[in-house]
């Protein structure tokens, strides 16, 4: 009795299968959707990392909201300065010191209330020429008040309220 010869060629490399494996079939198959590992050659996703606010960056936004409010409440104070002031305005001083009174605009019906704005005049004007603008522009003036601040100077004629 003689045996059949085998089949295919036994000495051709690759053709042999692995142990276990029937013919015709990758070794280990990947399914689609399986969690593990990405298929050869595709690029592996960067892991997402968790977004986190360092004290630093915390203390950053802290300072700049201080610097903010210092700086929106500095001009909401000086709005009612003596700069702002216009004819028919009242004025208290906040200031005994007679270089530096501290005038600010109040509401006429205000108790603080001390002056009556009679007319402003836009310009820079020293003791004696402040007297006699005031007297032209304002005849019932009783003070004067003037302030030097470059191009915005300007003479303030008071009366008492």
């Amino acid at each position: 009795m003689t045996t059949p010869p085998p089949q295919g060629n036994p000495f051709a490399q690759g053709q042999q299968q692995p142990y276990g494996q029937p013919q015709g079939q990758a070794p280990f198959p990947q399914q689609a959707g399986q969690p593990g590992f990405p298929p050869p050659g595709a690029p592996v996703p960067p892991q997402p990392q968790g977004r986190k606010i360092s004290f630093k960056t915390i203390k950053n936004i802290v300072i700049v909201l201080i610097v903010a409010g210092v700086a929106i409440g500095g001009f909401l104070a000086s709005r009612d300065d003596a700069n702002t002031a216009a004819v028919g305005d009242c004025m208290h001083r906040g200031s005994t010191n007679d270089n530096d009174p501290d005038l600010e605009v109040v509401d006429c019906g205000d108790a603080k209330a001390q002056y009556e704005v009679l007319a402003k005049v836009e310009g820079d004007f020293s003791g004696l020429t402040a007297q006699s603008k005031c007297e032209a522009e304002a005849k019932d003036f009783e003070y004067v008040y003037t302030e030097t601040n470059g191009s915005k100077s300007f003479l303030l004629c008071l009366k008492d309220k």
